[in-house]
């Protein structure tokens, strides 16, 4: 009898936990469904994820992984000198300087991270030769530097001619203030699954134009800017880094899906928890979400966050649903 009472317990708590976590899930429809066997999928944030998306794609097809497809896809944006917020022509810190974040995350749990590099021009490839050459997650500043050397990366001037001259526009009113990221994209992050369903992603960003320097935001780190678990999905975030760090963004999304939320709603779920802990007013943050039956879901606080959308060959670009004007 006491087993019967045990038993019964046991199940009611799991069938109460299951309604408390199911109360608010799936209450949107996926905005894009994948059929069983459709292919490849990949997402990547703001418009530069076209281009991002494409090569990926490529690389798929050429018999390359996804872990390969995520790293070579936003390796594109890191190598375009006019995009201003990432890799070479990165907005500078506050003196001066272009210091890069990335990360990168396989589907098999294995990740790797660099934080305030200089002079190299692909961070998110020295951040996985961190994940595959050494027995640590996250290497930084100086340290990440001279690890990239010995791997054999070359050291690069990462200021170009527009970067120096934004600069020399602050150091007029050297105002020190984040702004709203609508037209000021400071990342691309980038979920891939392959046609094995298994999920990969990639981060990588010049972080927050004229930022402190030593500042570090959500980016390269693994459970904020970027988190993937194979058995549910993957999520990656773009915006301002420290309310994506406050909330473990990306993770807390994949921990919603977990428990039967959709992409859409588990990236609504952590925007309302921005929302509850701070003012969201002069502050913009975009979340992207895929789930392991490949349901892609978005969400940001404020309008103008879009994102790249590929389907088997089919790309678009996409308006993502917002909180508040």
């Amino acid at each position: 009898m006491r087993n019967n009472r045990r038993s019964f317990i046991l199940n009611f708590g799991i069938a109460a936990l299951g309604m408390v976590l199911g109360r608010n899930a799936d209450k949107t429809k996926p905005k894009f469904r994948a059929r069983k066997g459709a292919g490849p999928i990949f997402i990547s944030t703001w418009n530069h994820g076209i281009e991002a998306n494409q090569v990926a794609l490529e690389v798929l097809k050429k018999g390359g992984s996804g872990l390969d497809a995520v790293e070579k896809g936003v390796m594109v944006v890191e190598s375009d000198p006019d995009n201003g917020s990432v890799g070479i022509g990165g907005m500078p810190d506050n003196k001066g300087n272009v210091a890069l974040d990335a990360c990168i995350m396989s589907s098999d749990g294995n990740c790797g991270a660099v934080c305030m590099l200089e002079n190299i021009e692909h961070p998110i490839s020295v951040a996985r030769k961190v994940m595959e050459d050494t027995p640590h997650v996250l290497l930084a500043a100086d340290g990440a530097f001279d690890f990239a050397i010995s791997k054999g990366f070359k050291k690069r001037n990462l200021n170009t001619k527009n970067s120096k001259q934004a600069y020399k526009e602050w150091k007029k009113e050297s105002r020190y203030k984040p702004i709203i990221n609508v037209e000021n994209h400071d990342t691309i992050g980038m979920l891939g699954m392959d046609d094995n369903g298994d999920i990969f992603g990639s981060c990588t960003t010049s972080g927050l134009a004229f930022k402190m320097r030593g500042r570090i935001g959500d980016s390269p780190i693994i459970g904020a800017g970027l988190f993937i678990d194979n058995e549910v999905g993957g999520a990656v975030a773009t915006g301002l880094g420290e309310s994506v760090i406050k909330v473990a963004g990306a993770a807390i999304i994949v921990e919603l899906m977990r428990h039967g939320y959709s992409p859409e709603d588990a990236c609504k779920e952590a925007v309302l928890r921005i929302q509850k802990n701070e003012n969201t007013k002069d502050i913009q943050v975009g979340f992207l979400a895929i789930n392991k039956a490949g349901d892609i879901g978005s969400y940001a606080i404020h309008p103008g966050f879009n994102y790249a959308l590929t389907i088997n060959d089919n790309t678009s670009l996409e308006d993502s649903d917002y909180l508040r004007n």
